[in-house]
């Protein structure tokens, strides 16, 4: 149980990161590049250590 809370709390922070960095980047194509990098290591998170 404490590890699926681990990896809850740093998926919290990397959508944390993601929103600042986000919000600090201008150009419409970076945002959605940058999107797509979170939702791919979110869903390797979820895939490799919370299945």
């Amino acid at each position: 149980m404490e590890s699926n809370i681990t990896y809850y709390i740093a998926l919290l922070v990397l959508i944390i990161i993601g929103v600042v960095v986000v919000k600090k980047v201008a150009s419409c194509l970076v945002k959605s590049i940058f999107t797509i990098v979170l939702i791919v290591i979110a869903a390797a998170i979820y895939y490799y250590y919370l299945r």
